[in-house]
């Protein structure tokens, strides 16, 4: 299979007729005789810049001629350049094959730190140039062999062997597309490769993913090994599908398991498929809507005795002889706020079972000291003594899978070891008998690029990216002045001067029940008292503020809501995360480059102007006015006051946060509520009838994406007129209405749009 890596020399003799000249041609033709592409260039120009190179370089060959030494004993300006082009090669790749090449020059002459970063030393004439030129290619050749993980290796040679496919998929390595003409088409688009290695669990050399085995059993222990754990199970249909595999495996019916009030609706689907009975660990928000810790407090043991004697699912079972089975926590959390683990993990060891941090969004964390303790499992920490922990994570939403590419990590305790074959069973429960290799690879590859030095270096470049973002932001703000207004990105007040600056920078401060800090001035995250150093926010996770509301939910007379923004910046070719009233999220994942996130300041940039001369909406959002034609002779700036007054009118901002802080009753537990679905028993009830009502399904408003209810729980006032506001608002303005998963719209003869939920029938 034919890969594009080529020998890059750089020489400044390279396009001279002089003898060196015609000397490194004869070596680059020499190379491009053996099959191997040369890219030949006259200097290093910038050097940072170069150095990326190493991505796509099977080696270097770098001049090194007699001109270019000083007649003294300082160090030539040439061996100053040369030691900075190396350092920033090895600092993403250590192996890359790197090759000095002059006409007098020896080791004598180079220093030690750059002679142990070389694969070779060329003494040009010395040797023909097709000897050379094979000497060079042998070490290409290996270092692309070398940089193979193992599934990925065996998946290239079977889809070079060129066998024919007897078995499934029917399209038996794309030939079938191949017989019409929509599927030509979908060929040309996905490639030959792609179909080729779209191959069943039946090929024996590639290893089975049920079984774990072979090459597929390789890759996932090469994994663990990179991610600092001791077992890996890659998983092809995302974490929803990896949190019910740890719980299948953990949580047995009628058990007591301890979950983040504010977790992923697969966690609340896993408590109604295991028949668990919850006891839930409350959040922390402000008034933007953005998702804070739980507190620490909340943690400790007695605090979570203290609700199993409360909730009215086990009354008369004795909470001091409750042992949980599971703690399930979102790490991070939607806006990217972070635990200490090891503080929970010291807490709560050998007082819960099994601890399950659901890092869906922070597989990152691993792979750069900045995180220090606050991801699950890092190199040179004390495993637990009696608890097993597990991390779930999205491999696809911050590294470099493809989507649906997750897997499941676990740490032994010291006392209890993971039984591979009894977690098996609940793998196999929820994985398919026919796996995307694509997603397989994906995993395998994801985790050899995060392999130290690359991995780390991948990390740095993020959290480099988003920290520029956010100083250009303020540059901007600066500039404005006070008199003017600008988007703010949430997060610490200071913000290093250059480079990623400490771990410390991003702590949650300890604040006082009004949200004051110990030096007086207004906290910024707005989430009350925090423990010292227990949560950090994740710097590459930016939500961006815009005007109209403060995080105390006062808003003001003018405002501009979020969903406007994000509509906005879609038709400019800009696509958010998640958009909340005045908020919206934006990922810097490995993927983010500087022109993206100057792209998306220039969006702004251009919002502002429109917004500024009242634009009319004709003209800048022509395919929001084509769906929806009221508001086509509105202009921007009198379209955001008109939704700004709505919000503001319901008071949108403290009802929204209220509604995820209030009392939940359970009437029942989530399995026997949800079982009334499959016993149709139930009645569906009109929102302004629904107080009181127990729920039978998640009722999960989108975004934040967080569930109001779980099955069982009963409608109280405050999310009854939740819904309420969100009907009146989806009928005064078509088009920015939140998506609640778990209301019933239907629409009656007289073409009026009622809303419902499925309630547990009286």
């Amino acid at each position: 299979m034919k890969f594009r890596f080529p020998i890059i020399i750089i020489d400044e003799d390279f396009r001279s007729e002089n003898t060196s000249g015609l000397g490194i041609r004869a070596l680059a033709e020499a190379i491009e005789n053996e099959g191997f592409e040369v890219l030949g260039v006259t200097s290093y120009g910038d050097l940072s810049q170069f150095a990326q190179q190493q991505s796509r370089a099977s080696a270097f060959v770098l001049s090194i001629d007699d001109e270019e030494f000083g007649p003294g004993p300082e160090p030539s300006p040439v061996i100053a350049k040369l030691r900075d082009f190396i350092e920033e090669v090895r600092w993403k790749n250590a192996d890359v094959p790197i090759f000095l090449h002059g006409e007098t020059k020896t080791s004598r002459h180079l220093p030690n730190d750059i002679l142990r970063e070389l694969h070779g030393f060329i003494h040009m004439f010395e040797d023909t140039p097709e000897f050379v030129a094979k000497h060079i290619i042998r070490e290409a050749r290996s270092y692309l062999e070398g940089i193979q993980p193992p599934f990925f290796k065996q998946l290239l040679d079977y889809a070079e062997d060129g066998s024919y496919s007897w078995h499934c998929p029917g399209h038996s390595g794309g030939v079938a597309f191949l017989k019409s003409p929509i599927g030509q088409m979908y060929h040309q688009f996905y490639g030959e490769n792609m179909l080729r290695a779209d191959v069943c669990n039946a090929v024996e050399e590639l290893g089975q993913l049920l079984d774990h085995n072979g090459a597929i059993g390789a890759s996932e222990r090469n994994a663990a090994r990179i991610f600092n754990a001791d077992h890996c199970f890659f998983v092809t249909n995302g974490t929803s599908t990896s949190n019910k595999m740890v719980w299948h495996h953990t949580v047995a019916p009628g058990d007591v398991v301890v979950v983040d009030r504010n977790c992923h609706k697969s966690i609340l689907h896993a408590i109604i498929m295991t028949g668990a009975i919850p006891v839930f660990l409350r959040p922390t928000r402000n008034h933007w809507g953005i998702i804070g810790p739980i507190a620490h407090s909340e943690f400790e043991p007695e605090a979570i005795r203290a609700k199993i004697r409360d909730n009215p699912l086990l009354q008369g079972v004795d909470a001091d002889a409750v042992k949980p089975r599971i703690m399930t926590l979102t790490q991070s959390t939607y806006d990217g706020v972070l635990y200490n683990t090891e503080e929970i993990k010291r807490m709560l060891d050998g007082y819960v079972e099994n601890l399950h941090f659901d890092e869906a969004w922070l597989p990152h964390a691993a792979f750069h000291p900045f995180y220090g303790a606050y991801h699950a499992m890092g190199r040179k920490r004390e495993r637990m003594k009696h608890s097993v922990t597990y991390a779930t994570q999205s491999i696809h939403k911050l590294l470099a899978g493809i989507s649906q590419a997750s897997h499941v990590l676990v740490q032994d305790s010291d006392q209890t070891k993971l039984d591979r074959h009894l977690f098996n069973e609940a793998y196999l429960m929820h994985t398919s008998t026919s796996p995307q290799y694509s997603i397989i690879a994906s995993c395998d590859v994801a985790a050899a690029m995060m392999e130290p030095p690359g991995g780390t270096a991948l990390v740095e470049e993020s959290i480099l990216e988003a920290l520029d973002f956010r100083r250009a932001m303020r540059k901007v703000d600066e500039e404005f002045g006070e008199n003017d207004w600008w988007f703010q990105v949430w997060g610490p007040d200071g913000l290093t001067e250059e480079g990623i600056g400490h771990t410390g920078d991003w702590v949650l401060r300890r604040t006082d029940s009004e949200g004051v800090q110990r030096d007086g001035e207004d906290s910024w995250h707005g989430f009350g008292d925090m423990a010292p150093g227990f949560n950090m926010l994740d710097p590459i996770k930016a939500t961006i503020i815009t005007p109209g509301l403060d995080i105390d939910g006062r808003f003001d007379a003018t405002g501009i809501p979020a969903s406007i923004v994000s509509k906005y910046l879609t038709e400019h070719g800009v696509v958010v995360e998640k958009t909340g009233l005045y908020s919206f999220f934006i990922l810097f994942t490995i993927g983010i480059t500087k022109g993206r996130w100057n792209t998306l300041v220039a969006a702004l940039q251009q919002f502002k102007d429109d917004f500024d001369r009242n634009q009319p909406l004709w003209r800048i959002m022509p395919e929001f006015c084509a769906k929806h034609p009221r508001y086509e002779h509105m202009g921007l700036r009198d379209l955001s006051q008109h939704v700004h007054a709505l919000y503001s009118k319901y008071d949108v901002a403290r009802l929204s946060t209220e509604i995820y802080l209030s009392d939940h009753h359970p009437a029942m537990t989530p399995t026997e509520a949800f079982s009334h679905i499959a016993r149709r028993k139930t009645e569906r009830v009109p929102i302004d009838a629904l107080e009181g009502r127990v729920t039978t399904s998640l009722v999960t408003p989108y975004p934040p994406g967080i569930p109001l209810l779980i099955p069982g729980e009963v409608f109280n006032t405050r999310i009854v007129d939740y819904l309420r506001f969100n009907r009146e608002f989806a009928r005064e303005c078509p088009g920015f209405e939140t998506d609640i998963h778990g209301l019933v719209l239907e629409t009656g003869a007289d073409g009026i749009v009622r809303h419902y939920a499925d309630c547990v029938a009286r």
